[in-house]
């Protein structure tokens, strides 16, 4: 007699809608396209994904962390998915399924995969790191989501570049009073800005990075602090107004703001002693490294500070975010190099130009295993910085590709770029 085929099962990978921030990360990285999303999800398909996990280590929120043991032949489609407003259950599977188990037995119940606990391979679409710094504090994530967001008040919101320039760029001020919202350096938010979009549903969330220490904006109080830009020009220069940038430039004191996450877990700052970091910034780019240098500051005097090494880049001095207070920090504290690329009688200069320009000591930086390397910005200033990385370690006769996996290996080299 003969038996029936074993069911193929499928271990299909999903994007839960109910923590994801649509910050198009996924889709970015994905090497094989099989990423998409509509005006409301960012789905997988089960056609294309091949399971190699590049685009788990960049997701902030750890929303493409989710997989479902199901029967290949009823795999949820595409457009099922983008359907969705949270993750299906699980469905039983039948007992003769048989994609790695035997004599027709079904298969375990799958696993909690996440790029701490194993991380995936690196490829060319994740130059970073897929781990933390091994001395990091434990990140809290996600403990407010879209269906419970938490309730801020805004404390302050000052303009930090000059009135006369184009960058309106704000310092926000966020308190949170009695509810607990624990985060590191080197974490985000998401802000949920009031209103619909064209399509009559609510606007999805912004992610912004915090610029704040651990222990708040201001020391020992529950609060947190943004870097926010106007954003009133799409990247080709074409007018556009960025809605939750706008809506939070123009909030006023004692204004409430709806608030997700925190995101974020692996761009955290080193705790051990000695630590050294190289902070390479543009722009807004600039917020985690002020909750960094500003954690460091704090700490002098009651613990050993590693050395502190900052690349800036701006088109001038007016436009550069915290440019006052940045230039009266110690300069035995922190190495501060400013790359403006339009200041007036002054040649073109950008952040990779000063890394080469400061060879030798970022090589002496570079040999200390103790350092850790932190890159924010526009995208695709990822190039520009690891090809003058490579210059700098190629100069000294060393052979960069092996530095890069180590740093990578070792949670050493982190990227958020946007």
């Amino acid at each position: 007699m003969n038996a029936p085929l074993p069911v193929e099962v499928l271990k299909q990978h999903l994007i839960d809608p109910e923590i994801c921030i649509r910050c198009n990360t996924c889709e970015e990285t994905c090497p094989v396209d099989a990423i998409t999303h509509h005006s409301n999800n960012y789905v997988v398909d089960p056609e294309i994904c091949n399971g190699c996990m590049a685009c788990v280590p960049p997701c902030p929120t750890g929303s493409i962390d989710n997989w479902r043991l199901v029967v290949r032949a009823e795999a949820y489609s595409v457009q099922d998915q983008l359907g969705w407003e949270e993750l299906p259950q699980e469905k039983p599977l039948p007992v003769d399924a048989a994609a790695g188990g035997e004599g027709g037995q079904p298969m375990p119940a799958p696993q909690p995969e996440s790029g701490l606990a194993q991380a995936p391979a690196v490829t060319a679409a994740t130059p970073g790191a897929a781990v933390p710094p091994w001395s990091a504090a434990h990140p809290y994530v996600n403990l407010y989501t879209h269906k419970t967001p938490i309730t801020a008040t805004v404390v302050g919101n000052y303009r930090v570049t000059g009135a006369d320039t184009e960058s309106d760029i704000h310092h926000i001020v966020l308190d949170f009073g009695e509810q607990p919202f624990p985060v590191l350096e080197g974490q985000s938010i998401g802000i949920l800005p009031p209103g619909v979009d064209a399509l009559g549903r609510p606007h999805h969330a912004r992610q912004y990075s915090l610029a704040s220490p651990r222990d708040g904006e201001r020391a020992g109080y529950n609060n947190l602090s943004l870097t926010v830009k106007r954003v009133t020009q799409d990247h080709g220069g074409a007018a556009a107004h960025g809605v939750c940038s706008n809506y939070l430039c123009d909030l006023a004191k004692n204004d409430t703001v709806q608030v997700i996450g925190p995101f974020g877990h692996t761009f955290l700052m080193p705790n051990h002693p000695q630590a050294n970091l190289i902070m390479i910034c543009t722009g807004t780019g600039s917020a985690p490294m002020r909750a960094m240098t500003e954690r460091s500051r704090r700490l002098i005097g009651t613990a050993d500070i590693g050395k502190l090494m900052l690349f800036f880049g701006a088109r001038t001095e007016r436009e550069l975010p915290y440019f006052g207070p940045l230039m009266k920090l110690p300069r035995d504290f922190i190495d501060i190099n400013l790359a403006l690329s339009r200041e007036p009688g002054q040649p073109k200069r950008y952040v990779q130009d000063l890394i080469r320009e400061r060879a030798a000591h970022v090589r002496g930086l570079l040999a200390d295993r103790n350092t850790c390397i932190y890159v924010c910005g526009l995208k695709g200033m990822e190039v520009g910085v690891l090809d003058a990385l490579r210059d700098v370690v190629v100069q000294s006769g060393e052979d960069w590709s092996i530095l890069h996996d180590a740093l990578r290996r070792e949670g050493r080299l982190h990227f958020e770029t946007y």
